[in-house]
């Protein structure tokens, strides 16, 4: 039987985990690293190129390269890679299956199952999605867990005290925040709400955004290249002003050539809109739970885009809190995957713990409005943070004389009027022709730890009975055309590890080669060609010359960011005004709350 893993699939990054010697261990690529880019690439000849290489080749190959597909997950959004298109979920698949590989490498053993992490707030379409990924990607996927609860599972494994803390999992692409309650064995969330549309993406595109306005550059005209250079930028600024109050946005290329200086303050108000946002499912989360701020012992950063010292600074600024802790914000809720991993396996150190999920989001069904009959209300069955597994049924009448039929539509959302929330499906049933009122129906619907919803309607006067089952309808996918889909796949060639750190150098030298001009260009493009004629025919001097490679590729990526065409101007080090540009950033925090209040 092989082995478990636990799989944190990130719209950045993406990392995966082992229970192993009594504790959840991230498992390294092929690069030594934990994390691997969650970015697909292919080639015309039909390489595959997944994780940090990929990365690369987004500015070189920008048409058949795609990256932040975990936000269209369950949609029917297409990706064109390589002649051929691609659902958001193909896309994953790719990256699990990458995932799977390098377990399998590092293990010596097959991989035959994974628990996969999605966001809280993922509709049940995503679930499903994610579901479908890993089917695609040759691993079976019965465990489904929401983000904030894999962290919160990782954060509890650490200490294992009594406590209620509040999880901010703020990733590259999505928000979830959680509200944990730690006792004994279990670890039980009390309620949920986020963003699936926020995460430090929003960031890098408004950072870019102002970059093309500050030098009034016609967005229009720019190509797919330029952009992705001047996105690159805006994020490597954005990661500077973690450790420095001041970073400086470079992008030297054919369209672009200018450097602009961003300090953390201009952050905050660039990206205001991001952070009002921000604090609406903190404040949401606290109501649902009926949680005041004095009652939470800790609040735990999880996600990458925590690092960023504002963030911190806001979450103080709305909770009041100086307890707030960032541990491992990349990796917990890996972590946290790999302890289910291991809960699964029935591991002895961690199998009497129990973790309890909630349902993120309400279900119900839409009914007749007799105020305004277009517009159907919402009756909701399954209130949000119900618990899971969650079973409750409500009955519903006929609205008309002589009715024949009743439809029961399935929804998802919070929406007052029924076709404002997100369709998961729908189903009819006949019923004895009555006076209105007099034929009743019993719906039930059942919600499952892993996101399956089941609708039952039962006809008491008839006995009559109907069965949907959402996961099922919304799959669509039999073991054939899985199958089917996997050997589609196979012709994708993955390059082997040893042959992928070569690749990597490659594609960093394409783009530099690109952004460089006059000699340097030749320069580098006649490294570039010996690299190709060593790895041809002298594959044992192959490591040597790409160490060798790497080292000036980074000397290269140093003299693009400072040379922008002109004097470079002399920057200070933000020393002189740390307290006064905290108290400015306060200063925005209370005009935003104050225009809330007034509105």
């Amino acid at each position: 039987m092989g082995r478990i893993i636990g799989i944190d699939l990130g719209t950045t990054n993406s990392l995966v985990a082992i229970w192993e010697n009594a504790e959840s261990r991230l498992i390294p690529n092929a690069f030594g690293e934990v994390l691997t880019p969650s970015v697909v690439s292919i080639g015309e000849d039909g390489t595959l190129y997944v994780g940090k290489t990929a990365r690369e080749r987004m500015a070189s190959f920008p048409m058949d390269t795609a990256s932040v597909f975990k936000r269209f997950m369950g949609t029917e959004k297409k990706y064109s890679l390589g002649g051929k298109q691609y659902l958001p979920e193909e896309l994953s698949a790719m990256v699990l299956r990458k995932l799977k590989e390098d377990a399998e490498r590092y293990l010596g053993e097959a991989v035959e199952e994974a628990v996969i992490s999605v966001p809280a707030y993922f509709s049940d379409m995503a679930r499903t999605a994610t579901k479908r990924a890993g089917a695609l990607a040759g691993l079976k996927v019965e465990r489904i867990i929401n983000e904030p609860s894999a962290a919160a599972l990782a954060c509890y494994r650490m200490d294992e005290e009594e406590k209620t803390f509040l999880v901010f999992d703020f990733g590259g692409g999505t928000l979830d925040v959680s509200l944990v309650e730690c006792f004994d064995n279990v670890v039980e969330i009390l309620a949920v709400s986020g963003d699936n549309r926020l995460g430090g993406q929003d960031f890098d595109d408004l950072l870019a955004t102002y970059f093309i306005r500050n030098f009034q550059l016609d967005a229009g005209s720019l190509t797919k290249t330029t952009r992705e250079l001047i996105r690159r930028s805006a994020e490597k600024c954005k990661q500077e002003l973690t450790e420095n109050k001041v970073a400086q946005m470079v992008v030297n290329c054919e369209q672009v050539n200018a450097q602009l200086e961003i300090s953390r303050k201009d952050v905050v108000t660039i990206c205001a809109p991001l952070f009002e946002r921000m604090g609406k499912p903190v404040r949401q989360v606290m109501m649902d739970a009926k949680m005041t701020a004095e009652k939470i012992n800790q609040v735990i950063l999880v996600g990458g885009s925590c690092k960023m010292p504002v963030v911190r600074q806001y979450l103080e600024y709305i909770l009041q809190s100086q307890d707030i802790k960032t541990i491992n914000p990349d990796h917990m809720i890996a972590l946290g995957c790999g302890v289910y991993a291991g809960i699964k396996e029935r591991q002895e150190e961690i199998k009497d713990t129990l973790l309890t999920d909630i349902c993120p989001f309400s279900l119900g069904t839409g009914i007749y409005n007799k105020e305004n009959p277009g517009k159907d209300l919402m009756s909701f069955i399954i209130p949000r943070n119900s618990p899971l597994p969650t079973s409750r049924e409500e009955s519903y009448v006929t609205v008309s004389d002589r009715q024949r039929q009743l439809r029961f539509t399935v929804y998802q959302g919070e929406a007052m009027y029924a076709r404002e929330n997100l369709k998961l499906g729908e189903m009819e049933v006949d019923v004895p022709p009555r006076p209105a009122g007099e034929v009743m129906a019993k719906l039930r619907y059942t919600y499952d730890i892993n996101g399956i919803l089941e609708v039952n309607v039962h006809i008491p006067i008839t006995d009559e009975r109907k069965q949907l089952v959402i996961v099922n309808k919304e799959l669509g996918l039999g073991e054939e055309e899985i199958r089917k889909k996997l050997k589609e796949y196979e012709k994708l060639k993955l390059h082997p590890a040893d042959e992928e750190e070569n690749q990597y150098v490659l594609s960093w030298g394409e783009r530099l080669y690109m952004q460089c001009g006059g000699e340097l260009r030749e320069e580098l493009l006649g490294r570039i060609q010996y690299f190709h004629h060593v790895m041809e025919n002298d594959p044992y001097k192959v490591a040597k010359v790409r160490k060798y490679l790497m080292v000036y590729f980074a000397y290269l990526e140093k003299l693009v960011e400072n040379y922008v065409g002109w004097e470079v101007q002399e920057t200070h080090d933000g020393s002189w005004y740390e307290d006064e540009e905290e108290a400015e950033i306060d200063n925005l925090f209370k005009a935003w709350d104050k225009e809330d209040r007034e509105e």
